[in-house]
């Protein structure tokens, strides 16, 4: 934005309102704040989320957790676990959640252009009876995730329509460079480029759940 004089900020939720109109009612309805028969199924059938955090301060981390389908352990009603796999612990989104408990998650079912969204509060437990129902390959969870929902809807299939996100004829995974020149471009590293694509070669999905 080289010439501030031709942007035009939105500062009001008045101003807001008047660009894009109301919601329809079906919309705002559309809220609820326990899970209905339908969540839990999209739930079981649900291998990947992503969830939203914020520390103190309000600066915001997205990750994404993924696990075979039904990963997610369902509490209660209103109360559902997502348990940590072994990855790079930044532990980003864990700090922001001893420092502010509020989180929105995303949950994608591949092939659907729906989404599952759920906010609430969470906490961290380092253990739990239900972690044994968590095992995946031998491995039982040090941490989980627990969100006591407040909200939880479905998202409309507009934003997959448009990206044609599950068309295979769409994907170009070529036009980018391999995550092994990606990580020697962006950061410093002591590993060779040749050393980085052993450790991103086929041998990285062994080490998963180690």
């Amino acid at each position: 934005m080289t010439d501030v004089a031709a942007v035009t900020e939105i500062t009001s939720e008045q101003e807001l309102r008047d660009l894009l109109g109301e919601p329809m009612p079906r919309a705002l309805t559309k809220e609820r704040v326990r899970l209905h028969e339908r969540d839990r199924e999209w739930l079981a059938a649900s291998p990947f989320c992503l969830i939203a955090t914020a520390d103190a301060t309000g600066a915001c981390d997205v990750s994404p957790k993924g696990d075979p389908p039904g990963f997610t352990h369902v509490i209660d009603d209103a109360t559902i676990a997502i348990p940590d796999r072994p990855g790079n612990r930044r532990v980003d989104g864990f700090r922001n959640i001893l420092a502010n408990p509020h989180v929105g998650l995303i949950y994608l079912v591949p092939g659907r252009n729906e989404t599952l969204r759920i906010n609430g509060r969470a906490r961290l437990l380092r253990d739990a009876p239900f972690f044994d129902e968590m095992i995946v390959k031998g491995h039982r969870p040090h941490l989980a995730i627990v969100v006591e929902i407040e909200q939880i809807f479905f998202h409309c299939a507009k934003a997959f329509l448009r990206s044609a996100l599950w068309k295979p004829e769409t994907w170009n995974p070529d036009a980018l460079p391999s995550h092994a020149h990606i990580v020697k471009s962006v950061q410093r590293t002591e590993e060779t480029l040749e050393e980085l694509e052993r450790y991103y070669g086929p041998d990285y999905a062994k080490r998963l759940y180690g």
